[in-house]
């Protein structure tokens, strides 16, 4: 346990830390998943609704990514590979038909 005020102030301010990048973490693997979904369901049904919807939530994924790198929660790198993943898996579903 902390034994002088600066440590015990470090301590509540890592853990505080610790819970807004647990947000910004769970909310980009969500935005991740949900583009997916997205793409399985444009996979079943190619319609030009389905495809828009697809765009948006990529876009939606990039900027929780990109937001995530500038908060220092993500690593940079981390980050680009990130989207690159998504980026690969959304181009192949739109082209394959």
């Amino acid at each position: 346990m902390a034994n002088n005020k600066s440590a015990k102030k470090r301590i509540q301010i890592t853990e505080r830390n610790r819970l807004i990048n647990k947000s910004y973490k769970s909310t980009v693997r969500t935005m991740t998943k949900k583009t997916l979904e997205t793409c399985e369901k444009y996979k079943k049904d190619p319609s030009e609704d389905n495809k828009n919807l697809v765009k948006t939530c990529l876009n939606n994924a990039y900027s929780l990514i990109d937001k995530a790198v500038k908060k220092n929660v993500l690593h940079k790198n981390n980050g680009a590979n990130r989207k690159s993943k998504i980026n690969n898996i959304v181009k192949t579903t739109l082209t394959t038909k």
